[in-house]
């Protein structure tokens, strides 16, 4: 899992993260309730606060694009589940419990 959180952070964005550099922040297991096998997932989410090069879009078919933004002042739309997970994140309170669920009943 941390293996391919260093893996994706070099594809989609072309920096270079140390596996000791992460820190897990939730598990999150979520559906859009639709009844489509695909859209039942785990996801999971990690903390970097350190990495070697400068962040760029590198797959831009698959993204409107890139940039800095404070969790209270995001660019919309945000994806429904991480919008959920930072609202956990600047809530104050300790951040999102360690294995979280989202657009279940």
């Amino acid at each position: 899992m941390v293996a391919a959180a260093c893996r994706e952070a070099a594809e989609e964005l072309g920096v270079e993260v140390e596996p000791a550099d992460l820190e897990a922040v939730t598990a999150m297991h979520r559906t859009a309730n639709n009844g489509d096998p695909i859209d039942e997932r785990v996801d999971f989410f990690f903390q970097c606060r350190r990495w070697t090069g400068e962040p760029r879009l590198m797959e831009p078919h698959k993204s409107a694009g890139i940039g800095w933004f404070p969790l209270d002042a995001l660019p919309h739309p945000v994806v429904p589940h991480e919008a959920a997970l930072f609202g956990w994140l600047t809530a104050g309170d300790g951040g999102p419990p360690p294995v979280t669920s989202f657009g279940f009943s």
